[in-house]
C-alpha cells in the first residue's frame, strides 16, 4: 500500500461497488444509484486539488471517492462525483466553481433524485467552492459538509466568497465539518477561524491522530468511525430511512431524523501556489498549470439613454435579428425573472459575476445579485419589457422598460455572457 501514491491507497472503510449499486457516467459526472427505483434524496462529492504533478488518474475514480458514493448509495441515497478543473490548479478556481454548479443542476435533474433533499459535500481545496453554497443556501439544499478543507484562499487567487464570513447565515442550513488533528499548519489555521464564527451553527466530527486525507492514509478505528458518522449525520439531515437496515455497510443512526419542508467563467490568472498542499499530505507539490488562453475584454459600448428606442443602424456588425449563444443565456435569465424564480434567475450568474447598477453602486457575485433582488421577487415586481435589443459577440444590449415600481422607467441593459453564464452585467437610466 505504502508505494501507492496517496490518491489511490484505499478507502478506509474498504467498500466496493457491487450488484446492488449501479455506477453510470454522464460527461464529467459518475452516478451511483441504489437498488430500486424510488425517488431519493442525492449528495454531490466535491474533490479538492490542485492534484500533483503527472496525475494520470482523476478524482472520480480514486478509491476515496468511489468509497464514499458507494456507502452513500448503499445507504440509499443517489450518490454523484463530479471532476472538476480545480484539479489542474488554483488558477482555474472560478472555472471549478461554475462547473460544480452545472453538476448540480445535473444531479437534481436526475429522475432518481428529489431535486429538494440534496447535500453537497466538499474535500480539502474545495472547501474553497463551499462559501457560496453557505452564503446563497438555495432552498433544495439541505446540508453541507466540508472534510479537511481548505478554507483560506492562497495569494493571488481570486476570491469567491469566504465560509468563515457566512457560515451561520442561514440557520436552518446544518453543517458538518470533519477536522484532522494533524492537519498542516496552513490548512489548521483557517480551519480554526471558521470554527470559532460557526459557534452552534457547526457540527464537528474530529479526528485527533487524523492527518489531512486521514481516509485514505490513515486505516485506523479512529479514521472509520469518524467517516461512518459523517455518513450518517449526512444520511439522516436527508430524512432517509433505507429498508434492509441489517444488511448496511454502515448501519443508519439512532437519532431522531430531521425533516425540513422546502421553500416555495471568468478569465483564469497566473498564481502562486501555498506552500501547504490541498491534497494530503503525500502527495508531490501541484504543478503549476500551463495559462489558460484568455479573449480580451471588449470595451463596453456607451449608448445615450433614452426613453424611445434608439437608432441601431450605427453599431455595424450587431444584429438586432439574429439568435446568439449571448442572448440565449439572457433570455433563460429573463425568463426565470418573469416567472419570479429567484435560484433559477441566479442560476444564470457566474459565481463571480460583475454587476453594475445604474446609481453607480458595483457588486460581485450571486450573494449581492441575491440580496438585491429578492424584496423584487418577494413583492413579485418582476416585470420588464424588452423594446430594443442589439447582439454583439459575448455581449446582448437591451433598451427595456421596467415596470418594478408601477410606472414603466427606461434603462438600458448591457450583459456580457460566456460558456452559457452572465459574467457581466451594466444598467443605465
Amino acid at each position: 500500500m505504502t508505494d501507492l501514491p496517496a490518491y489511490l491507497r484505499p478507502f478506509v472503510l474498504g467498500v466496493l461497488d457491487g450488484p446492488d449499486v449501479r455506477v453510470d457516467r454522464l460527461g464529467e459526472i459518475d452516478f451511483y444509484r441504489p437498488a430500486g427505483t424510488a425517488r431519493t434524496g442525492a449528495v454531490l462529492f466535491v474533490h479538492g486539488g490542485p492534484g500533483p504533478a503527472g496525475l494520470e488518474v482523476m478524482p472520480r475514480e480514486w478509491p476515496v471517492y468511489r468509497g464514499y458514493a458507494t456507502a452513500a448509495a448503499r445507504r440509499g441515497l443517489v450518490a454523484a462525483v463530479v471532476d472538476h478543473s480545480l484539479i489542474h490548479g488554483f488558477d482555474h478556481l472560478v472555472t471549478a466553481a461554475d462547473e460544480v454548479e452545472a453538476a448540480v443542476g445535473v444531479l437534481r435533474s436526475d429522475p432518481r433524485v428529489d431535486p429538494d433533499r440534496v447535500g453537497l459535500w466538499f474535500f480539502s481545496g474545495a472547501g474553497l467552492l463551499a462559501g457560496e453554497w453557505l452564503d446563497s443556501r438555495p432552498d433544495w439544499l439541505r446540508w453541507v459538509a466540508l472534510t479537511y478543507p481548505l478554507l483560506a484562499t492562497p495569494p493571488g487567487v481570486d476570491d469567491l466568497v469566504n465560509a468563515a464570513e457566512v457560515i451561520g447565515k442561514h440557520k436552518d442550513l446544518p453543517v458538518l465539518l470533519t477536522r484532522a488533528g494533524l492537519e498542516h499548519e496552513e490548512l489548521a489555521g483557517p480551519v480554526a477561524e471558521f470554527v470559532s464564527a460557526g459557534g452552534a451553527a457547526l457540527d464537528i466530527i474530529d479526528v485527533p491522530k487524523g492527518h489531512h486525507g486521514f481516509d485514505m492514509l490513515d486505516h485506523t478505528e479512529e479514521s472509520r468511525a469518524a467517516v461512518t458518522k459523517a455518513l450518517d449525520w449526512a444520511i439522516a439531515h436527508l430524512g432517509e430511512d433505507p429498508d434492509g437496515q441489517e444488511q448496511l455497510l454502515v448501519p443508519p443512526p439512532k437519532a431522531k431524523t430531521t425533516r425540513r419542508t422546502p421553500a416555495a467563467a471568468k478569465p483564469a490568472v497566473a498564481v502562486r501556489q501555498p506552500k501547504a498542499p490541498a491534497e494530503p499530505a503525500s502527495l508531490p507539490a501541484p504543478a503549476t498549470p500551463a495559462p489558460t488562453p484568455t479573449l480580451p475584454t471588449p470595451t463596453l459600448p456607451t449608448p445615450a439613454p433614452a426613453v424611445t428606442p434608439a437608432p441601431l443602424a450605427d453599431l455595424g456588425a450587431a444584429t438586432v435579428a439574429a439568435d446568439t449563444p449571448a442572448a440565449r443565456v439572457i433570455g433563460r435569465e429573463h425568463a426565470a425573472y418573469a416567472a419570479h424564480d429567484l435560484e433559477a434567475f441566479l442560476a444564470m450568474y457566474s459565481p463571480t459575476a460583475r454587476i453594475l447598477l445604474a446609481d453607480g453602486t458595483e457588486g460581485k457575485g450571486r450573494r449581492f445579485l441575491r440580496e438585491y433582488y429578492r424584496p423584487r421577487f418577494d413583492a413579485g415586481r418582476c416585470k420588464t419589457e424588452v423594446v430594443q435589443k442589439l447582439m454583439l459577440g459575448e455581449w446582448v444590449v437591451e433598451h427595456m422598460l421596467a415596470y418594478d415600481t408601477g410606472e414603466p422607467a427606461a434603462q438600458l441593459a448591457l450583459y456580457r455572457a460566456a460558456d452559457g453564464l452572465i459574467t457581466e452585467v451594466e444598467f443605465r437610466a
